[in-house]
C-alpha cells in the first residue's frame, strides 16, 4: 500500500479538487495561455498504461516531465498538483531522493498557494511527501509530515476510511526504522483493521495482503530472536498473503514481488533457506520486469538472495545445519514494497525500554545486561519539548515559531540511545536544543535563550544532573544556538565539506561525524538546520572508499601481519595493541561498507560496540557476524597474551587461545574478501587484506593524492 500510484488511486484524483481553486487559476489566466489545456484523466491514463506494458523504468520520466510543463503552461494547478504527486511516487521507487527534494517542497508550497489546507488534496500532498521523506531516510521531517497528515486525515477521513489505513501501513514503517517497533506493530494491527472492515473481499484485497507482508516483517524486526508465537504468526500472515495475490489473480502484478519478498523473509527466519531463495529468485524476476535492475529495489533483493544462498550452502555443507549456521533471521533484508527496499534501513527496538529496574546496582547485574531507566533520555527530551518549550514558545514567540527548529543532537548517551542508568550522573536531564539561523539568533537568540533557561530543570521526575566542565559554556549540550556556530562547536566546522574537499571530509574522523549526525529533530519548519544535519550524512564515494581502504590496510597489518609475530615473541602488550588495533578498523569497516549515509558512523570508543551491535541486528547489513567475532577475540586477548596469568583463567597456557584468536582473524578477512566481492569493489580472491586494497581504490573516480595509497 506504500506505493505511489496505489496510493494516489486511494485518495482519488486530486482533480476533484481543482474545483476548490477555480476562481483563482481563472484570475491568474493570461490571454496567452486562455487556449491552452491539461487533461489529468488523459495523463493518468497514460501513465496507468506504461506500469501495465512494463515500460515506465524507460518512459516514465520524460512522460512526467512533459506533463509538468504541459500543466503549468496550462495555469492548471490542480493537474500540476496530480502530476507532482505522482512523480514524488515514481522517483522514490527509482530512489531519486535527491532529485525528489524539489518535487516534494514544490508540491507542499504549490498546495498551499492553493489552499488546499483542510482537504483530502491536501491530505494526500502530505502523505506522499511524508513517505518520500521516509524513504529518502530524512526520518525527522517524514515524522513530522506524518503528524501533520494524521491530524489532517482525521479531519478529511471517517474513521474506516481506506485512506486512513494506508496512513498507518506507512507511518508504521517510520516507527520501524526509528526503533520503535512496537508502535509500528499498532499502526499495522490498526490499518489491517481499518481494511478488513471496509473490505467488499478479503480474499482478494491486495491491500490488505500488503499489510499482512508489513505486519510479519515487524513480527522479526527486533534485536531479539522471534518467539515461537511470533514465528507463528510471521508464517500465518505470510501465507495469506500469497494466497490473497492468488486468488485475486494478481500474482503477476509488480506488487507481487513485495509479497514473496515478505514470504522469503519469513521462511530466512524459520531457517527454510531453500523456499527463501526460491521466493528471492521469484521476487527479482518481477522486480525485473517492472522496475529494472538498476534500482535500489532489486539491488536490495539480489543481496537478500545472496545471504539465502550462503546459508542454504552452509546447511549443506554439515551434517548438522544447526551446528554451523547463525540463527539470527534478520540477515536479510525484506521491505513489503520498493520503498522500504530503496531505503532498507528498517531499524530494530533500543534497549533501553522503560523499566522500574532503574534503582538496581550495576554491580549486581550480570555482564552484558542492559542497565534500565524509567525514561529514555530522548524521549524525556520529546516530551519536555511537547510539554514546556513548545508551548513557551507558541506563547511568546508566535510570529517567529515556525523559524526554529528543535531536537536533540549532539554528545551524550541519548543522542545515540545508549543512555542507562549510568548515564544520569554527569551532564543529563530534560533538555532540547534550539536553532536559530544567523540572522535570527542575532533578533532574539538571546531573549529565547533566556526563557529557556527560566524553564524548569526538574521534569517527569528527573532533574538536571552535574555539568561536567566540558560540557558548559561553548561546549554546553542544550539551550539556543545558532546553526552554523553549533557544527563549528561539534566539527570545527559550520557546515559539511564540498563534494571537491576530501582533504576536509578526511579530517573529520567518524565519530565527530557521529555527533553531528545523531539524534532527532522534533520540529523545523524552515529546514535550515536539518539540510545543515544532512549535509553530513552525505559523505562523498570517494572519501568512503579511501577510508574503507585504510581500514583494509590496518586490518591486515595490525591483525594478519603484526598480531602473529607479536604472539610469537612472546611481547603479549604489543599484541594486546595489535587486537586492539584490528578490532577498531574491522568495527569501522563495517559502518563504511554498509554506508554512513544509510546506518550512522561508527560512534567514539565508548559506544562503537553498542551501535555496532544495533546495526548487526539490522535486516539487510553486510559483514554482521564481525561484531560477535571481534568480541569473542576480545575475550579471548588475556590468555592469547599472557597466557590467562592473572586474568582467572589459570595460566594454563597461551597456546590454544592464539590458534584461536588467529582463526578468528582470518575468518573475519575472509568474510571482509567475501563481501567485497559481492558488492564489486574487488575480483581478487585475495584474504590479505592489504592486497584488496588497490582494487578497491580503482574504483576512486577523483586524482586528489590524499584519496590514494602511496
Amino acid at each position: 500500500m506504500d506505493d505511489q500510484r496505489d496510493l494516489e488511486r486511494m485518495l482519488g484524483n486530486l482533480r476533484q479538487f481543482q474545483s476548490e481553486s477555480d476562481a483563482s487559476k481563472e484570475s491568474e489566466k493570461s490571454p496567452s495561455n486562455a487556449g491552452t489545456s491539461f487533461d489529468a484523466d488523459e495523463f493518468l491514463a497514460g501513465l496507468d498504461a506504461m506500469f501495465a506494458s512494463h515500460t515506465a523504468k524507460d518512459k516514465a520520466d520524460e512522460y512526467l516531465q512533459q506533463a509538468m510543463a504541459d500543466a503549468e503552461n496550462a495555469q492548471d494547478y490542480a493537474g500540476l498538483l496530480t502530476v507532482l504527486n505522482e512523480t514524488m511516487g515514481f522517483y522514490r521507487s527509482q530512489g531519486r531522493h535527491q532529485e525528489n527534494q524539489w518535487i516534494i517542497q514544490r508540491a507542499i508550497e504549490l498546495a498551499l498557494r492553493m489552499g488546499l489546507e483542510g482537504t483530502e488534496a491536501w491530505t494526500t500532498t502530505l502523505i506522499n511527501a511524508a513517505t518520500s521523506q521516509r524513504a529518502a531516510g530524512n526520518l525527522d521531517q517524514a515524522e513530522d509530515l506524518f503528524e501533520q497528515a494524521l491530524d489532517a486525515a482525521r479531519r478529511t477521513y471517517g474513521p474506516d476510511d481506506r485512506r486512513l489505513a494506508a496512513l498507518h501501513n506507512n507511518r508504521s514503517m517510520l516507527f520501524s526504522q526509528t526503533h520503535r517497533r512496537r508502535q509500528a506493530i499498532d499502526e499495522l494491527h490498526e490499518s489491517l483493521r481499518i481494511l478488513e472492515h471496509s473490505s467488499v473481499d478479503a480474499q482478494s484485497d491486495v491491500d490488505i495482503a500488503s499489510t499482512c507482508t508489513n505486519l510479519a516483517l515487524a513480527m522479526l524486526d527486533g534485536e531479539d530472536q522471534p518467539t515461537d508465537a511470533e514465528l507463528e504468526e510471521a508464517q500465518s500472515l505470510a501465507r495469506r498473503t500469497l494466497d490473497i495475490y492468488q486468488h485475486a489473480g494478481s500474482d503477476s502484478s509488480a506488487h507481487y514481488a513485495s509479497a514473496l519478498a515478505g514470504a522469503a523473509h519469513v521462511s530466512f527466519a524459520s531457517e527454510d533457506y531453500a523456499e527463501a531463495v526460491r521466493q528471492y529468485q521469484r521476487a527479482l524476476d518481477v522486480i525485473a520486469r517492472c522496475y529494472g535492475e538498476h534500482t535500489d529495489y532489486y539491488r536490495v533483493t539480489a543481496q537478500n538472495l545472496q545471504e539465502a544462498q550462503r546459508k542454504l550452502e552452509l546447511t549443506q555443507s554439515t551434517d548438522n545445519p544447526h551446528d554451523s549456521v547463525d540463527d539470527s533471521p534478520a540477515q536479510s533484508t525484506v521491505h513489503t514494497d520498493i520503498h522500504r527496499s530503496a531505503v532498507h534501513n528498517a531499524s530494530v527496538p533500543s534497549t533501553m525500554q522503560a523499566s522500574a529496574q532503574h534503582s538496581t546496582s550495576p554491580r549486581t547485574l550480570a555482564p552484558g545486561t542492559a542497565l534500565r531507566v524509567a525514561e529514555p533520555g530522548m524521549a524525556l527530551a520529546k516530551a519536555y519539548w511537547q510539554e514546556l518549550v513548545k508551548p513557551m514558545i507558541d506563547e511568546r514567540y508566535a510570529s517567529v515559531k515556525h523559524r526554529i527548529a528543535a531536537g536533540l543532537v549532539g554528545h551524550g548517551s541519548e543522542c545515540y540511545g545508549f543512555d542507562d542508568a549510568l548515564s544520569r550522573d554527569h551532564d543529563f536531564g530534560p533538555r532540547v536544543c534550539l536553532w536559530l539561523t544567523a540572522d535570527d539568533y542575532a533578533e532574539f537568540g538571546e531573549r529565547l535563550q533566556a526563557d529557556y533557561d527560566a524553564l524548569p530543570s526538574m521534569f517527569h521526575g528527573v532533574s538536571r544532573s552535574a555539568a561536567t566542565p566540558r560540557a558548559q559554556g561553548e561546549g554546553r549540550r542544550d539551550g539556543v544556538f545558532e546553526i552554523a556556530a553549533f557544527f563549528t562547536q561539534l566539527t570545527g566546522m559550520p557546515h559539511a565539506p564540498a563534494d571537491d574537499e576530501p582533504h576536509l571530509w578526511l579530517s573529520l574522523d567518524e565519530s565527530t561525524l557521529a555527533a553531528a549526525t545523531n539524534g532527532r529533530v522534533f520540529q523545523d519548519g524552515l529546514g535550515a538546520f536539518s539540510s545543515a544535519r544532512q549535509s553530513f550524512t552525505r559523505m562523498p564515494d570517494d572519501v568512503r572508499l579511501a577510508l574503507i581502504s585504510r581500514r583494509l590496510g590496518m586490518i591486515s597489518q595490525a591483525g594478519q601481519y603484526n598480531l602473529p609475530r607479536m604472539l610469537e615473541r612472546g611481547d603479549g602488550a604489543a599484541a594486546w595493541l595489535c587486537i586492539e588495533q584490528f578490532a577498531d578498523a574491522a568495527s569501522s569497516l563495517v559502518f563504511l561498507v554498509n554506508n554512513p549515509a544509510s546506518v550512522g558512523y561508527a560512534p567514539y570508543y565508548k559506544w562503537r560496540f553498542a551501535a555496532l551491535r544495533r546495526l548487526s541486528a539490522r535486516p539487510a547489513m553486510l559483514l554482521t557476524e564481525i561484531c560477535g567475532e571481534l568480541e569473542q577475540l576480545m575475550r579471548l586477548s588475556s590468555a592469547a597474551c599472557f597466557g590467562g596469568a592473572g586474568f582467572g583463567e589459570g595460566g594454563k597456557g597461551a597456546a590454544p587461545s592464539i590458534d584461536t584468536v588467529n582463526a578468528i582473524v582470518e575468518t573475519i578477512c575472509e568474510q571482509i574478501t567475501h563481501t567485497l566481492n559481492a558488492l564489486g569493489l574487488s575480483d581478487s580472491p585475495q584474504t590479505f587484506l592489504e592486497w584488496q586494497r588497490p582494487y578497491v581504490e580503482a574504483h576512486i573516480t577523483s586524482p586528489a593524492t590524499c584519496l590514494h595509497s602511496l
